[in-house]
């Protein structure tokens, strides 16, 4: 009782001289307890669906046995098949509790720095995991600034042009492409790119970086265009509309007039204060957007067959493949959390006025 009470004497002194230090730490300890809750909830999950991995291993091996002998099948066989299953669940430890199955995985990633073999590939979860990370952050990063960058500078620019036939017309587009189905405008441009010819129907170069740099530089750009226009359209109309509504919230407030009774430029004006105060919003709004990305490319990669994380993520919940599911699914539930850390630092970082400790 005496070291817990010195404990929380600790962390609150601790908070009083770093509050900001003191919450991170705070955010980042229950990141990690909502990491173990996730995992568990996963593999429970997992467990409550219908089969197994196993029994479509053993469902394709079934049908390539029918298929090859005719359509002839033995009461020898299926008891075969059921012995072959059993023994596949022991090696594989699906015969016992999730639960169980679970603080295995855990041990194994901790401890050894492992996250298990695939367990249709047989490959090592952290090769296929590398194999296309870089693809998708490559891919969404490319889409994040685009957005951003534009999205500030529409923003801004149409906030100043508030009530005039340019400002209607943007905004009507903004609202337009916001509100249409992200996964039928990646369809649409397939269908063009496929009738025109005028681009690949695929989101990927069919050759290696390494066979030809400058020339997979150039072919990785042509192919990713209409998939990242559809990431664009879909991801710059909401964004837009969001900065610049608080744009004009900001404009009409009362600093801005005592600013402007001061004398200083409309354009100081808008871009050293006005447009200082709409960063709020938009780093509060952007905690979840990487991740956002992330499993919205999803689509995106199915669509255009783009070797990505979220493809990969597909084909393992498809195949039931638990440790390649466990592992896609804890990274991008980190992202989330990494990204509401994020945030808060920035906004502690961009607006003096807020604070995490007691004046």
């Amino acid at each position: 009782m005496k070291k817990l009470k010195v404990f929380f004497e600790a962390a609150y002194s601790l908070k009083a001289k770093f509050p900001l230090g003191s919450f991170i730490l705070t955010r980042l300890v229950t990141m990690l307890v909502i990491l173990f809750l996730l995992g568990w909830a996963l593999f429970a999950l997992m467990a409550l669906a219908p089969g197994d991995i196993v029994d479509q291993m053993m469902q394709q091996q079934i049908m390539s046995q029918t298929s090859g002998t005719g359509g002839a099948s033995t009461a020898n066989n299926k008891v075969f098949n059921e012995e072959q299953m059993a023994i596949l669940r022991s090696e594989m430890g699906l015969d016992q509790p999730f639960t169980i199955q679970y603080f295995k995985w855990l041990k194994r990633v901790i401890v050894n720095h492992d996250l298990g073999v695939s367990l249709i590939s047989r490959a090592p979860v952290s090769f296929l995991i590398k194999s296309r990370i870089v693809n998708s952050i490559t891919l969404n990063l490319i889409s994040l600034v685009f957005i951003t960058i534009f999205s500030f500078l529409l923003g801004v620019y149409f906030s100043s042009k508030a009530g005039t036939k340019t400002d209607v017309a943007a905004t009507f587009f903004a609202l337009f492409f916001h509100a249409f189905p992200g996964i039928l405008l990646l369809i649409l441009f397939q269908l063009f790119a496929s009738a025109t010819s005028l681009f690949p129907v695929t989101a990927y170069p069919d050759f290696p970086f390494s066979d030809a740099p400058g020339k997979f530089v150039f072919s990785y750009v042509h192919h990713i265009f209409l998939p990242l226009l559809a990431s664009f359209l879909g991801g710059v109309g909401g964004t837009m509309r969001t900065i610049r509504s608080t744009m004009l919230d900001q404009m009409g407030l009362p600093y801005i007039m005592a600013i402007r009774a001061r004398g200083i430029s409309e354009r100081r004006v808008f871009l050293a204060h006005a447009f200082r105060n709409t960063l709020n919003p938009y780093i509060t709004g952007s905690a979840n957007l990487l991740a956002g990305l992330f499993s919205g490319s999803l689509v995106l990669e199915i669509i255009f067959s783009y070797p990505g994380i979220g493809r990969l993520m597909y084909e393992a919940v498809m195949q039931q493949d638990v440790n390649l599911v466990l592992a896609n699914s804890m990274f991008i539930s980190a992202l989330v959390l990494v990204g509401m850390v994020i945030s808060d630092i920035l906004l502690a970082v961009v607006d003096p006025r807020i604070r995490y400790g007691k004046e």
